[in-house]
């Protein structure tokens, strides 16, 4: 097996699907002239893609056991290569929106499925590295999505944000197809129907309740439907997934103390990204007036920061193991965002920047070793259930995060211009509650990350291996 073609393969998969997930961001006013529609419509090119990749991603355990993983892994580019053509090719709103969605379901499954190969067929004294560049992947396509968006549209047209697709998702198809050996391991027995669907209606009604409650009104009747029948679908799927014998995802996996503890680490640390990726905008864009590609830019060298971060974490990760850049990478993370709970209107672009880079250098320290140290504690019989299980509640935490902090900015900032309104605040009355709003949030989300501390502590006690064995394969059937 050769490392670097499969890295590559994996890298690229992640890459396109990630990167997918917010270019279309910066064209939403494009595709509201182009198809002279409203913009709660438009937006569903961007809900509906995040619905479909959150509810898809617990199916890749199942199917690339069936089926085998590079198998699945190839068939979800192909897919999602294809619809990539289909949006390019879209003439109206509602059929952009529906291939969006198609393109998402794929995009759901190719990352659990890079994830899984990573750990199946990759030997154990690469893993660290090879798990660093997929996160590295992982960070640097949300990063580049919208400055990169913004080039093509500027220079081209919408359509190219999906043309682009193209070339690079068949180059990765040949290689993979070419580099990543064929193996399956044990067959599941049978097909977990209902699992299969209660698992779709929990994710869909759980994740469409998240994204549209703050538009709906929390207490509305549409919400609560939402939520109510989200969480008797979860009833009924983990009812279900531990009544039989070949279930969908095996939640055995949590029994590893482990694993579980990486995964509450992750789902922490994840709400605390997201609450930066949408506050630091919100205040360069809506306070000080920075265009979106201005924006971009501005915060272009802490995510490169963290993406080369990432890369050396792999290496310090077979020195040290995960405790000590764990417990780093939290402290990091609190001491980085601490700071941007004082904000000014007229702070500047470079007091931003360098608390942001402190944040994200943090995050890189956390992501790669809390993913690590948890999935490699897993058989390799269960490790495509254990990586679909982190990527969905990821996805689940990820929507609550930015549900949470965008519910909450509008209520903060609410209260400080009812507060400010009787002073002599002039036109700044808007920027500065908003700022102070802001301000409130970043205290919340420091606090947030505090909350990861015992978790780093629970990692390094002692745990139950699930039948972890070593070597490239693990009781392979290959055919």
């Amino acid at each position: 097996m050769k490392f670097m073609p499969m890295i590559v393969a994996i890298f690229m998969g992640t890459f396109l699907s990630l990167l997918n997930s917010n270019t279309i961001n910066i064209a939403l006013p494009v595709l509201q002239d182009e198809f002279a529609s409203d913009l709660h419509v438009v937006q569903w090119t961007l809900t509906g893609f995040m619905l479909a990749l959150g509810t898809f991603a617990p199916t890749a355990g199942y199917f690339g056991q069936r089926f085998s993983y590079k198998r699945l892994y190839i068939f979800a580019l192909l897919g999602m290569t294809v619809a990539s053509v289909l949006c390019a090719l879209s003439w109206n709103a509602p059929m952009l929106i529906a291939f969006r969605i198609v393109q998402g379901a794929f995009c759901g499954i190719i990352v659990p499925a890079s994830m899984t190969m990573i750990f199946q067929i990759i030997p154990r004294h690469q893993q660290s590295v090879a798990m660093s560049i997929w996160i590295a992947a992982s960070i640097v396509a949300p990063a580049i999505g919208p400055t990169f968006a913004g080039w093509l549209i500027q220079h081209g047209s919408w359509k190219w944000l999906f043309w682009t697709n193209v070339p690079l998702g068949l180059l990765a198809i040949v290689i993979a197809f070419f580099f990543i050996p064929y193996y399956r391991l044990k067959v599941p027995k049978g097909f977990d129907l209902w699992g299969l669907l209660t698992v779709i209606a929990a994710s869909s009604l759980l994740l469409i309740t998240l994204s549209q409650g703050a538009s709906w009104g929390w207490g509305s009747t549409s919400t609560l439907l939402c939520l109510g029948g989200g969480l008797l679908a979860l009833a009924l799927f983990l009812w279900r997934e531990m009544s039989i014998e070949s279930p969908l995802l095996q939640l055995k996996v949590f029994l590893n103390r482990r694993f579980t503890s990486t995964l509450i680490l992750l789902c922490i640390v994840m709400v605390n990204f997201f609450s930066g990726m949408l506050l630091v905008p919100v205040f360069l864009q809506n306070v000080q007036g920075h265009s979106p590609l201005e924006t971009g830019v501005i915060l272009l060298p802490s995510t490169l920061a963290m993406a080369i971060m990432s890369l050396v974490v792999g290496r310090l990760y077979k020195r040290v193991g995960p405790m000590p850049l764990l417990l780093l990478g939290v402290l990091l993370m609190a001491a980085g965002n601490l700071p941007l709970a004082w904000l000014q209107i007229d702070s500047s672009p470079a007091y931003t920047l360098l608390w942001m880079t402190v944040r994200s250098l943090g995050l890189a320290l956390v992501l790669m070793p809390a993913t690590t140290a948890g999935m490699e504690e897993i058989s390799r019989e269960f490790i495509g259930h254990a990586s679909s299980i982190q990527n969905w509640l990821r996805n689940v935490f990820v929507a609550f995060g930015v549900a949470l902090f965008t519910t909450l900015l509008s209520s903060r900032t609410a209260d400080h211009t009812a507060r400010l309104i009787d002073g002599d605040t002039g036109p700044n009355l808007a920027r500065m509650s908003t700022t102070m709003g802001i301000n409130d949030l970043n205290l919340l989300s420091t606090l947030i990350v505090v909350l990861a501390l015992p978790f780093v502590f629970a990692i390094h006690s002692k745990r139950k291996k699930i039948g972890r064995t070593d070597g490239p394969f693990s009781d392979p059937v290959q055919q």
